[in-house]
């Protein structure tokens, strides 16, 4: 049972997170083998005052994205 996590910040839509979980699973499954329907992706929309690189909030180092 393969899983593929997946953390992002907020603010994908429905659809985009639709077609993300598509795209990874047939990358997968191409690249790997496999059955598709064993194959979970799991996404964890994060703020982005709750992740930080480079020293940084993504909040401060981000204002606009």
């Amino acid at each position: 049972m393969p899983i593929i996590r997946v953390e992002m910040f907020k603010g994908r839509t429905q659809d985009q997170k639709r077609e993300l979980v598509r795209e990874l699973t047939e990358g997968f499954v191409r690249a790997c083998g496999g059955n598709p329907e064993s194959l979970h992706v799991v996404i964890t929309d994060v703020e982005k005052e709750d992740w930080g690189t480079g020293g940084q909030l993504c909040v401060d180092k981000y204002p606009d994205k």
